[in-house]
């Protein structure tokens, strides 16, 4: 199973006053992981989603984090991201955020491949083959 390795660089703004990583930032670097991990299987990336064919984006449908360990400010880190698992419409991306070998947190997201109806309203749609194909 293809697992893509996203480097983290902790900078000062990432931090609140406790000087802790604060959890929106988190959600941001697991968007960043996701995105690096669909292109490094060829996919574009997520501002030129719309080149597949029925897609219009991959938005987070749920998120769940358990953090561990703190990071904090010039800390290192690698989130190391996979697809958990293929749904028929969503998928599960699976995250573990490491500083060396300690474990800061864990992540899972479920997104979905999504178009619009006829009404312009945003949809899920079945998780197209070839995207399946290129990820697993």
């Amino acid at each position: 199973m293809f697992e893509s390795v996203c480097p983290i660089e902790v900078q000062y703004g990432d931090c609140g006053p406790a000087n802790i990583v604060l959890l929106p930032n988190v959600g941001r670097w697991m968007d960043t992981a996701t995105e690096q991990y669909f292109q490094r299987r060829g996919l574009p990336p997520w501002n030129r989603i719309d080149e597949l064919p029925g897609v219009v984006g991959a938005p987070q449908l749920e998120v769940q984090i358990r953090f561990v360990e703190p990071a904090t400010h010039a800390d290192t880190l690698h989130m190391h991201t996979r697809v958990e698992e293929w749904r028929h419409k969503v998928f599960i991306m699976a995250h573990r955020v490491m500083r060396g070998t300690t474990l800061i947190c864990e992540a899972r997201e479920t997104r979905a491949f999504c178009a619009l109806d006829g009404e312009g309203q945003l949809r899920a749609q079945a998780i197209p083959p070839s995207i399946r194909l290129r990820c697993e």
